[in-house]
Protein backbone atom coordinates (compact mmCIF):
# COMPACT_ATOMS: atom_id res chain seq x y z
CA UNK A 1 0.00 0.00 0.00
CA UNK A 2 1.33 3.35 -0.80
CA UNK A 3 1.63 6.15 1.41
CA UNK A 4 -0.02 8.83 -0.40
CA UNK A 5 0.27 11.62 2.09
CA UNK A 6 4.38 10.97 2.36
CA UNK A 7 4.24 10.95 -1.29
CA UNK A 8 2.82 14.49 -1.15
CA UNK A 9 4.91 15.72 1.13
CA UNK A 10 7.59 15.00 -0.79
CA UNK A 11 6.58 16.73 -3.80
CA UNK A 12 5.68 19.42 -2.07
CA UNK A 13 9.65 19.93 -0.28
CA UNK A 14 10.56 19.29 -4.11
CA UNK A 15 8.30 22.05 -5.03
CA UNK A 16 9.85 24.71 -2.06
CA UNK A 17 13.81 23.90 -3.21
CA UNK A 18 12.48 24.30 -6.77
CA UNK A 19 10.71 28.49 -5.61
CA UNK A 20 13.40 28.96 -3.24
CA UNK A 21 16.15 28.38 -5.55
CA UNK A 22 14.84 31.41 -7.73
CA UNK A 23 16.38 33.68 -5.92
CA UNK A 24 19.87 33.26 -7.36
CA UNK A 25 18.23 34.30 -10.99
CA UNK A 26 16.84 37.73 -9.44
CA UNK A 27 19.60 39.48 -11.36
CA UNK A 28 20.28 41.81 -14.02
CA UNK A 29 18.81 40.07 -16.48
CA UNK A 30 15.43 40.46 -14.60
CA UNK A 31 15.99 44.02 -13.96
CA UNK A 32 16.62 44.68 -17.48
CA UNK A 33 13.06 41.99 -18.31
CA UNK A 34 11.29 44.45 -15.98
CA UNK A 35 12.73 47.48 -17.46
CA UNK A 36 11.57 47.05 -20.91
CA UNK A 37 8.09 45.62 -19.70
CA UNK A 38 7.65 49.07 -17.33
CA UNK A 39 8.82 51.10 -20.18
CA UNK A 40 6.57 49.19 -22.82
CA UNK A 41 4.79 51.50 -25.16
CA UNK A 42 2.01 48.76 -26.17
CA UNK A 43 1.13 44.99 -24.72
CA UNK A 44 3.14 42.49 -22.95
CA UNK A 45 2.59 39.20 -25.02
CA UNK A 46 2.90 35.72 -23.26
CA UNK A 47 3.49 32.98 -25.60
CA UNK A 48 4.32 29.57 -24.24
CA UNK A 49 3.28 25.71 -25.63
CA UNK A 50 1.48 23.44 -23.55
CA UNK A 51 2.17 23.46 -19.61
CA UNK A 52 4.45 26.51 -20.40
CA UNK A 53 1.19 28.20 -22.44
CA UNK A 54 -0.82 26.95 -19.40
CA UNK A 55 1.04 28.80 -16.89
CA UNK A 56 1.80 32.01 -19.69
CA UNK A 57 -2.14 32.49 -19.87
CA UNK A 58 -2.15 32.46 -15.60
CA UNK A 59 0.66 35.02 -15.88
CA UNK A 60 -0.74 37.00 -18.62
CA UNK A 61 -3.80 37.51 -16.32
CA UNK A 62 -1.86 38.81 -13.23
CA UNK A 63 0.02 41.26 -14.96
CA UNK A 64 -2.91 42.49 -17.04
CA UNK A 65 -5.20 43.09 -13.51
CA UNK A 66 -2.32 44.72 -11.55
CA UNK A 67 -1.46 47.48 -14.25
CA UNK A 68 0.59 46.24 -16.82
CA UNK A 69 -1.77 45.45 -19.81
CA UNK A 70 -0.98 42.10 -21.32
CA UNK A 71 -2.88 39.04 -23.29
CA UNK A 72 -1.93 35.34 -24.42
CA UNK A 73 -1.26 34.31 -27.71
CA UNK A 74 -0.92 30.76 -28.51
CA UNK A 75 2.34 29.85 -30.65
CA UNK A 76 0.58 27.60 -32.61
CA UNK A 77 -2.04 30.42 -33.49
CA UNK A 78 0.42 32.68 -33.84
CA UNK A 79 1.81 31.26 -37.50
CA UNK A 80 -1.59 31.07 -38.42
CA UNK A 81 -2.53 34.90 -38.13
CA UNK A 82 -2.40 35.86 -34.14
CA UNK A 83 1.16 37.43 -35.19
CA UNK A 84 -0.52 40.19 -36.44
CA UNK A 85 -2.17 41.22 -33.10
CA UNK A 86 2.03 41.71 -32.55
CA UNK A 87 3.39 45.23 -33.07
CA UNK A 88 6.84 46.75 -32.84
CA UNK A 89 5.37 48.76 -29.30
CA UNK A 90 4.88 45.46 -27.73
CA UNK A 91 7.01 43.21 -25.19
CA UNK A 92 6.98 39.52 -25.96
CA UNK A 93 7.74 37.46 -23.10
CA UNK A 94 8.33 33.66 -24.32
CA UNK A 95 8.09 31.10 -21.75
CA UNK A 96 9.59 27.02 -22.52
CA UNK A 97 11.73 25.17 -20.45
CA UNK A 98 13.98 24.09 -22.50
CA UNK A 99 14.12 27.06 -24.89
CA UNK A 100 13.94 24.71 -27.80
CA UNK A 101 10.51 24.23 -28.29
CA UNK A 102 9.68 24.32 -31.74
CA UNK A 103 6.37 26.24 -31.99
CA UNK A 104 7.79 29.31 -30.14
CA UNK A 105 11.23 29.31 -31.88
CA UNK A 106 9.45 29.31 -35.20
CA UNK A 107 7.64 32.45 -34.49
CA UNK A 108 10.48 34.09 -33.49
CA UNK A 109 12.14 35.56 -36.21
CA UNK A 110 9.19 37.43 -37.28
CA UNK A 111 8.83 38.85 -33.93
CA UNK A 112 12.38 40.37 -33.91
CA UNK A 113 11.69 41.36 -37.85
CA UNK A 114 8.79 43.52 -36.34
CA UNK A 115 10.73 45.02 -33.96
CA UNK A 116 9.38 43.86 -31.05
CA UNK A 117 11.68 43.06 -27.53
CA UNK A 118 11.73 39.47 -26.46
CA UNK A 119 12.12 38.12 -23.14
CA UNK A 120 13.03 34.33 -22.97
CA UNK A 121 12.13 32.18 -19.72
CA UNK A 122 13.63 28.79 -19.49
CA UNK A 123 15.83 26.68 -17.51
CA UNK A 124 18.88 27.05 -19.88
CA UNK A 125 20.47 30.12 -20.78
CA UNK A 126 22.69 29.09 -23.86
CA UNK A 127 19.34 27.79 -25.55
CA UNK A 128 18.65 28.72 -28.99
CA UNK A 129 15.27 31.06 -27.04
CA UNK A 130 17.66 32.80 -24.62
CA UNK A 131 20.25 33.41 -27.39
CA UNK A 132 17.50 35.52 -29.23
CA UNK A 133 16.24 37.05 -26.82
CA UNK A 134 17.00 40.98 -25.50
CA UNK A 135 17.14 39.29 -22.31
CA UNK A 136 16.71 36.12 -20.66
CA UNK A 137 15.27 34.70 -17.14
CA UNK A 138 16.50 31.46 -15.69
CA UNK A 139 13.75 29.02 -14.30
CA UNK A 140 15.90 26.40 -13.88
CA UNK A 141 15.52 24.06 -11.20
CA UNK A 142 17.08 20.92 -9.25
CA UNK A 143 14.34 18.21 -10.29
CA UNK A 144 11.18 17.65 -11.14
CA UNK A 145 8.75 16.24 -8.31
CA UNK A 146 7.91 13.84 -10.97
CA UNK A 147 9.46 10.92 -9.98
CA UNK A 148 10.02 10.06 -13.74
CA UNK A 149 11.91 13.26 -14.17
CA UNK A 150 9.52 14.00 -17.24
CA UNK A 151 6.00 15.49 -16.08
CA UNK A 152 6.40 19.67 -15.99
CA UNK A 153 5.54 19.90 -12.01
CA UNK A 154 8.73 22.02 -10.43
CA UNK A 155 9.83 23.56 -13.35
CA UNK A 156 5.84 24.76 -13.33
CA UNK A 157 5.13 26.04 -10.20
CA UNK A 158 8.87 27.83 -10.80
CA UNK A 159 7.99 29.38 -14.02
CA UNK A 160 4.40 30.53 -12.30
CA UNK A 161 6.47 31.91 -9.58
CA UNK A 162 8.74 34.12 -11.67
CA UNK A 163 6.28 35.49 -13.16
CA UNK A 164 4.44 36.76 -10.38
CA UNK A 165 7.65 38.55 -9.31
CA UNK A 166 7.72 40.09 -12.65
CA UNK A 167 3.96 41.21 -12.16
CA UNK A 168 4.39 42.51 -8.34
CA UNK A 169 7.51 44.30 -9.08
CA UNK A 170 5.82 46.58 -12.07
CA UNK A 171 2.79 46.63 -9.62
CA UNK A 172 5.11 48.49 -6.81
CA UNK A 173 6.89 50.66 -9.69
CA UNK A 174 4.14 51.84 -11.27
CA UNK A 175 2.48 52.57 -7.66
CA UNK A 176 -0.80 50.72 -8.75
CA UNK A 177 -3.32 50.77 -5.60
CA UNK A 178 -5.89 49.12 -4.68
CA UNK A 179 -8.36 51.53 -6.32
CA UNK A 180 -6.59 50.53 -9.68
CA UNK A 181 -7.40 47.02 -9.03
CA UNK A 182 -10.61 47.11 -8.58
CA UNK A 183 -11.31 49.18 -11.91
CA UNK A 184 -9.88 45.68 -13.19
CA UNK A 185 -12.22 43.36 -11.08
CA UNK A 186 -15.86 45.25 -10.78
CA UNK A 187 -17.86 42.71 -10.91
CA UNK A 188 -15.92 40.52 -8.42
CA UNK A 189 -16.42 41.27 -4.05
CA UNK A 190 -12.91 42.26 -4.29
CA UNK A 191 -14.60 45.20 -7.02
CA UNK A 192 -17.40 45.86 -4.72
CA UNK A 193 -15.80 46.38 -1.42
CA UNK A 194 -13.14 48.79 -3.27
CA UNK A 195 -15.60 50.53 -5.20
CA UNK A 196 -18.78 50.62 -4.21
CA UNK A 197 -19.61 54.14 -1.95
CA UNK A 198 -23.15 54.90 -0.20
CA UNK A 199 -24.20 57.12 -2.73
CA UNK A 200 -24.49 53.63 -5.16
CA UNK A 201 -26.67 51.91 -2.75
CA UNK A 202 -28.28 54.48 0.01
CA UNK A 203 -32.30 54.95 0.27
CA UNK A 204 -32.93 58.56 -0.97
CA UNK A 205 -36.16 60.36 -1.89
CA UNK A 206 -39.24 58.61 -0.69
CA UNK A 207 -37.40 55.65 0.45
CA UNK A 208 -35.40 57.62 2.78
CA UNK A 209 -37.02 57.47 6.65
CA UNK A 210 -37.22 60.77 7.97
CA UNK A 211 -39.77 62.28 10.44
CA UNK A 212 -40.08 66.25 11.94
CA UNK A 213 -38.98 66.93 15.34
CA UNK A 214 -42.55 67.87 16.08
CA UNK A 215 -43.69 64.39 15.07
CA UNK A 216 -45.21 62.14 17.71
CA UNK A 217 -43.91 58.86 18.45
CA UNK A 218 -47.04 57.00 16.75
CA UNK A 219 -45.85 59.04 13.58
CA UNK A 220 -42.16 57.77 13.81
CA UNK A 221 -43.45 53.99 14.01
CA UNK A 222 -45.79 54.13 11.21
CA UNK A 223 -42.44 55.66 9.16
CA UNK A 224 -40.26 53.00 10.14
CA UNK A 225 -42.85 50.26 9.46
CA UNK A 226 -43.25 52.24 5.70
CA UNK A 227 -39.63 52.28 4.94
CA UNK A 228 -38.25 49.31 6.35
CA UNK A 229 -34.84 50.14 7.52
CA UNK A 230 -35.23 49.39 11.19
CA UNK A 231 -34.67 53.11 12.15
CA UNK A 232 -35.86 57.02 11.04
CA UNK A 233 -34.12 60.20 10.91
CA UNK A 234 -35.40 63.13 12.92
CA UNK A 235 -34.62 66.39 10.94
CA UNK A 236 -35.54 70.12 12.03
CA UNK A 237 -37.18 72.51 9.73
CA UNK A 238 -34.06 72.96 7.57
CA UNK A 239 -34.04 69.32 7.15
CA UNK A 240 -30.51 69.20 9.54
CA UNK A 241 -30.49 65.75 11.65
CA UNK A 242 -31.59 65.69 14.93
CA UNK A 243 -31.50 62.97 16.16
CA UNK A 244 -32.29 59.11 15.00
CA UNK A 245 -34.45 56.67 16.65
CA UNK A 246 -34.47 52.82 15.89
CA UNK A 247 -35.67 49.15 16.56
CA UNK A 248 -33.76 49.21 19.88
CA UNK A 249 -35.00 52.79 20.69
CA UNK A 250 -38.48 51.16 20.68
CA UNK A 251 -38.09 48.32 22.75
CA UNK A 252 -36.94 50.71 25.57
CA UNK A 253 -39.77 53.12 24.89
CA UNK A 254 -42.16 50.11 25.38
CA UNK A 255 -40.64 49.62 28.59
CA UNK A 256 -40.97 52.64 29.42
CA UNK A 257 -44.51 55.03 30.97
CA UNK A 258 -44.23 57.11 27.60
CA UNK A 259 -47.60 57.62 25.72
CA UNK A 260 -46.36 56.90 21.87
CA UNK A 261 -49.85 59.02 20.85
CA UNK A 262 -49.22 62.44 23.09
CA UNK A 263 -45.28 62.22 23.69
CA UNK A 264 -43.02 63.50 20.62
CA UNK A 265 -40.27 61.80 18.75
CA UNK A 266 -37.99 63.84 20.13
CA UNK A 267 -38.21 62.63 23.81
CA UNK A 268 -37.08 59.39 23.05
CA UNK A 269 -34.62 59.55 19.95
CA UNK A 270 -30.81 59.04 19.91
CA UNK A 271 -28.66 62.41 19.82
CA UNK A 272 -25.79 63.20 17.99
CA UNK A 273 -26.23 59.20 15.96
CA UNK A 274 -23.15 58.25 13.98
CA UNK A 275 -23.68 59.46 10.83
CA UNK A 276 -21.83 59.08 7.14
CA UNK A 277 -20.93 61.01 4.06
CA UNK A 278 -22.24 59.68 0.54
CA UNK A 279 -18.87 59.12 -0.84
CA UNK A 280 -17.74 56.90 2.00
CA UNK A 281 -16.48 53.39 0.72
CA UNK A 282 -19.57 50.82 1.57
CA UNK A 283 -16.66 48.75 3.04
CA UNK A 284 -15.63 51.88 5.37
CA UNK A 285 -19.49 51.82 6.50
CA UNK A 286 -18.93 48.17 7.29
CA UNK A 287 -16.37 48.58 9.49
CA UNK A 288 -17.92 51.54 11.53
CA UNK A 289 -21.19 49.80 11.96
CA UNK A 290 -19.30 46.34 13.13
CA UNK A 291 -16.94 48.47 15.55
CA UNK A 292 -20.09 50.51 16.81
CA UNK A 293 -22.49 47.66 16.67
CA UNK A 294 -25.59 49.23 14.66
CA UNK A 295 -27.19 48.32 12.15
CA UNK A 296 -27.84 51.05 9.89
CA UNK A 297 -26.81 54.73 9.16
CA UNK A 298 -28.51 58.30 8.34
CA UNK A 299 -25.89 59.48 4.98
CA UNK A 300 -25.78 63.50 5.73
CA UNK A 301 -24.36 66.28 3.71
CA UNK A 302 -21.81 68.83 4.49
CA UNK A 303 -24.40 71.46 5.81
CA UNK A 304 -25.84 67.59 8.19
CA UNK A 305 -29.01 67.74 6.10
CA UNK A 306 -30.40 63.87 5.43
CA UNK A 307 -29.55 62.62 2.22
CA UNK A 308 -29.67 59.04 2.90
CA UNK A 309 -30.21 55.88 4.93
CA UNK A 310 -28.78 52.37 4.71
CA UNK A 311 -28.45 49.42 6.62
CA UNK A 312 -27.08 45.99 6.81
CA UNK A 313 -29.52 44.62 4.74
CA UNK A 314 -28.45 46.92 1.80
CA UNK A 315 -24.90 46.12 2.06
CA UNK A 316 -25.24 42.52 2.06
CA UNK A 317 -27.55 43.00 -0.49
CA UNK A 318 -24.74 44.80 -2.42
CA UNK A 319 -22.28 42.01 -2.32
CA UNK A 320 -20.09 43.68 0.66
CA UNK A 321 -21.17 41.65 3.44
Amino acid sequence: MKDFKQLAKNVIEIEQRAVAGLHQYIDDNFEQACQLMYHCKGRVIVVGMGKSGHVGGKIAATLASTGTPAFFVHPGEASHGDLGMITSDDVVLCISNSGETAEVLSITPVIKRIGAKLIAMSSNELSTLAKLSDTHICIKVAQEACPLGLAPTSSTTATLVMGDALAVALLNARGFTADDFALSHPGGSLGKRLLLRLADIMHTGERLPVVDESAKIKDALVEMSLKGLGMTAVVDSNQSLTGLFTDGDLRRVLDSKIDIHQDTITSVMTQNPVVADSEMLAAQALKIMQDKKINGLIIVNQDNQVVGAMNMHDLLSAGVI
